[in-house]
């Protein structure tokens, strides 16, 4: 999957998500908790960058 279908695939998703979910805060939740999500896997891959750790 090149850059472009990436983040065609990301768009189409969170469209889909949005539609399912009407109520914005409710919508403000989800997307909080997917930003937390990225997060925690970056530090998780960050940390196995640094400790040299391939393990999953």
């Amino acid at each position: 999957m090149n850059s472009t279908e990436l983040i065609l695939s990301i768009t189409a998703a969170a469209a889909a998500i949005a539609a399912d979910i009407p109520d914005n805060a409710q919508l403000a939740v989800a997307a909080a908790a997917f930003v937390q999500l990225g997060d925690t896997l970056a530090v998780i891959a960050a940390q196995r960058d640094l400790c040299g750790d391939t393990q999953k």
